[in-house]
Formats: C-alpha cells, sequence, structure tokens
C-alpha cells in the first residue's frame, strides 16, 4: 500500500506543475492577443481618419507589418497549444489522483498495475521543457519540503536531488 500513496504522491505533484504551467502559458497567450488587438484597432482609426488611402499608406503597411510579426511569434511560440495541453493534463492528473483516493488503501495488484499504466501513459504526455525552471523548483521544493514524494522528471532532472519521506515498514512503528 506504501506504493499508491507514492504513486498519490507524484500524481498530485504533476497536477500542480501542470496547473502552474497552464497558468503560465495562459499568461502568455493573453500577452500575445492584446498587440493584436490593439494593431487591429490602430488599423481601424488610421483606415478612418483620412479619405485618400494614399496618405495613410506608410502606417497601414507598418501597423500590418507589426501584426504579422506578432502572429508569427506567436504561431512558433504556441502558447495556445501548451496552454490547452497543460490544461487537459492537469485535470487527467487530478482525476488519477481521485481514483487513487477512491482506493481507501484497499488495492489489489491488478488495480495497482492499472493505475500505474494509467500514470505512465500521461505522464509520457507531458512536455517538461515546456514547463519553466522556476514552476518546476518551486512545485519540487513544495512537494519535498512537506515530506511527499517527487517524480524523477522533477526530483532528478532539475538537480535539486530532494529527500524523499522514509519508507517505514508495515508494522514497525
Amino acid at each position: 500500500m506504501l506504493n499508491i500513496a507514492r504513486l498519490l504522491d507524484k500524481s498530485e505533484c504533476i497536477a500542480l506543475l501542470c496547473y502552474k504551467a497552464t497558468t503560465h502559458w495562459s499568461l502568455i497567450k493573453f500577452c500575445f492577443q492584446i498587440p493584436l488587438v490593439l494593431t487591429s484597432s490602430a488599423m481601424c482609426i488610421i483606415n478612418s481618419i483620412s479619405e485618400d488611402a494614399n496618405d495613410v499608406k506608410i502606417y497601414n503597411i507598418v501597423v500590418n507589418a507589426i501584426s504579422v510579426l506578432i502572429i508569427s511569434v506567436n504561431n512558433s511560440v504556441k502558447a495556445s497549444e501548451k496552454y490547452e495541453l497543460f490544461k487537459k493534463l492537469s485535470q487527467s492528473f487530478i482525476i488519477l489522483s481521485q481514483e487513487i483516493e477512491s482506493l481507501n488503501n484497499e488495492c489489489t495488484p491488478e488495480q495497482y498495475k492499472i493505475i500505474c499504466l494509467k500514470y505512465d501513459n500521461l505522464i509520457l504526455d507531458v512536455n517538461f521543457e515546456d514547463c519553466p525552471f522556476y514552476i518546476k523548483k518551486n512545485v519540487s521544493l513544495s512537494f519535498s519540503s512537506n515530506n511527499h514524494h517527487i517524480p524523477i522528471q522533477l526530483n532528478g532532472v532539475i538537480g535539486q536531488h530532494m529527500k524523499i519521506r522514509p519508507i517505514v515498514e508495515i508494522g514497525s512503528v
């Protein structure tokens, strides 16, 4: 039953990581949308100021160029896609955590294998390189400081090597 507690800790840890990454990418997405709204508004204002299109030709070109630049950077960063992926993964890890909690430490080996398979399949979908270092470190520190298990993707890869709570044998307390 100790392994199921470890799996619950790891699942909750990744759920928090994905939630924070969702918030991060939501902000990035928003930061790309604001300039596009402003350039579209500027185009509307510029085009309505003058009756002669030649008077505002240079301004239209400049504002269009800025819009295209913002759109191309946004497309290469793929903030919207990353936001959606982390949002979906956060929800999936929360559902997995709830499923683990519902077992109430009465887990058969078959159930444990199924839960592990679900965890492994979900963890393969997490793009840890798309999650900023400060988020990984924050989540890692918050879980390790509360004596919870941390997935190797956070504990080993980022160089933290946090201590995990000691393994307690059943009946040795």
